[in-house]
């Protein structure tokens, strides 16, 4: 079985691309990046879908905390209650510097001394909140990258970047992963949860993938508690 490193955040999307992986065949390692995110709980999550889905995980701590700059990482307050036009009209606060290239590289980094020549990451470009480091070009500037900086690169292998939501609504994700047995009351995607790590239901993130789940007749499992 060809390898695959998958970045397993613990959220929604990266739950998916790891069921996604796997159906496509692949020997997929998760690959945990622990940042300084105030949303620790998701760390939480990642390790449950892993063992759900019964794949080797590693975690790796490097803190962009130290830098600070978002709202994820720094002492700054996570919008809430936001109109979809307000969610799209600028980057916002909760985007943190070069997080994605930063994770991609380390993916990389894990890829070559695994045998890997497959990594896989679970950005979106339709349903996500302004971020540029979601989009398609992003994408193909990194897996060029890839390969020209790489021993395995310029020794003739192809390194490949899949992102295979990267042009799907949240709710054909959802569809996609529910159809591979993806247990979303596994995940975390919230922003600001509590102390007890519930999900707040009013940042940008809880908002998309609520709406996602109604449009599909049904509830999102980690917002139970809001409904009691």
């Amino acid at each position: 079985m060809k390898k695959a490193i998958v970045l397993l955040s613990g959220g929604l999307d990266s739950a998916t691309v790891l069921a996604i992986a796997r159906h496509q065949g692949f020997e997929t390692i998760a690959l945990t990046v622990e940042y300084g995110q105030r949303h620790r709980v998701e760390l939480d999550a990642a390790r449950r879908i892993a063992d759900a889905l019964q794949v080797k995980h590693k975690l790796v701590r490097v803190p962009l905390s130290d830098f600070g700059g978002s709202a994820l990482t720094d002492n700054l307050d996570v919008p809430k209650n936001r109109t979809e036009s307000e969610m799209v009209e600028d980057i916002p606060i909760t985007y943190v510097p070069a997080r994605n290239t930063v994770m991609l590289s380390l993916a990389l980094a894990f890829a070559e001394v695994s045998g890997a020549f497959d990594i896989f990451v679970g950005v979106n470009a339709v349903d996500y909140s302004g971020y540029p480091d979601c989009r398609p070009e992003f994408i193909e500037a990194f897996e060029h990258l890839a390969n020209v900086a790489t021993k395995v690169g310029v020794s003739g292998e192809k390194i490949t970047i899949h992102a295979p939501l990267i042009s799907m609504t949240k709710a054909q994700i959802i569809e996609t992963g529910l159809g591979l047995g993806v247990d979303y009351g596994l995940t975390h995607s919230c922003y600001d949860p509590d102390s007890t790590g519930r999900a707040c239901g009013a940042c940008d993130s809880c908002q998309i993938r609520s709406a996602a789940f109604h449009s599909l007749g049904m509830d999102d499992p980690v917002l139970a508690h809001l409904r009691l």
